[in-house]
């Protein structure tokens, strides 16, 4: 075949992307299991770093091992449901036999998916820890949302004020330190810090039967009539017939 025709320039090319395609879904065929096995190990990771564990999982020997044991060790996946919403818990029993109640939340930042999951004590008010990650927020602005310095801002907050739901506000320009309930945005970030914050209540709102139920002392609260959500006051044993202890 002549090669300076535009006929072998066309063949050619229809065999190249032919080759490379089939070279592509071969290889993501093969990899799939391995790259499931990542995502799984890398959510378990989360899981527990939520609740302040697997802290040398970048030192140890075999890191798929370490963080499996950990996670058998301590953390129980449950769900609990809410009307026609299953949702997803995962539940930490410390060697203090205490309680720690683990929810995922989800939303999106700047530039794409955020996440994270939310530890919360067993007042299902005061948050525990907290770990976030994103998928492609700004280097050194945004993706900060990831760092432990931004994530431990949530430890000890709480995320209701005088018997009423407010979540966690992420304040631009600096919480108030005597607030229970704000954490310092990042500087530069406020997109993606507000982000977080609209995340953080849009997820946990969803589990407000769920906390109602479970309250040791659940405080009596009437309808907001701006934004804030609040705790309703007798819905919530329909909604959850057997708390979780």
């Amino acid at each position: 075949m002549d090669t300076n025709k535009n006929l072998y320039t066309v063949i050619y090319s229809t065999v190249l992307v032919v080759v490379v395609a089939v070279v592509l879904a071969l290889a993501s065929y093969l990899l799939k299991d391995k790259q499931e096995r990542n995502i799984e190990i890398e959510t378990k990771q989360m899981v527990l770093k939520s609740v302040h564990l697997g802290t040398e999982a970048a030192t140890a020997a075999d890191k798929a091992k370490y963080i499996e044991d950990l996670y058998s060790k301590y953390i129980k996946d449950t769900t609990i449901q809410e009307g026609d919403v299953t949702l997803q818990m995962y539940i930490c029993t410390l060697d203090s036999k205490d309680k720690i109640y683990i929810l995922p939340v989800h939303g999106t930042g700047l530039w794409g998916p955020i996440w994270g999951y939310v530890a919360l004590k067993n007042d299902f008010n005061t948050i525990y820890g907290t770990t976030l990650d994103h998928k492609g927020e700004t280097p050194g602005l945004g993706a900060e949302i990831s760092t432990p310095a931004f994530c431990k801002q949530f430890e000890g907050k709480q995320i209701f004020e005088n018997g009423k739901f407010v979540s966690i506000l992420v304040v631009k320009g600096g919480a108030d330190p005597t607030a229970v309930n704000q954490v310092d945005a990042i500087s530069g970030g406020t997109i993606t810090s507000k982000a977080v914050e609209a995340m953080l209540k849009n997820n946990l709102t969803e589990y407000l039967n769920f906390f109602k139920a479970n309250l040791k002392e659940p405080a009596p609260v009437v309808p907001a009539a701006d934004s804030t959500m609040t705790v309703p006051a007798d819905t919530t044993k329909a909604a959850i017939k057997t708390p979780i202890k």
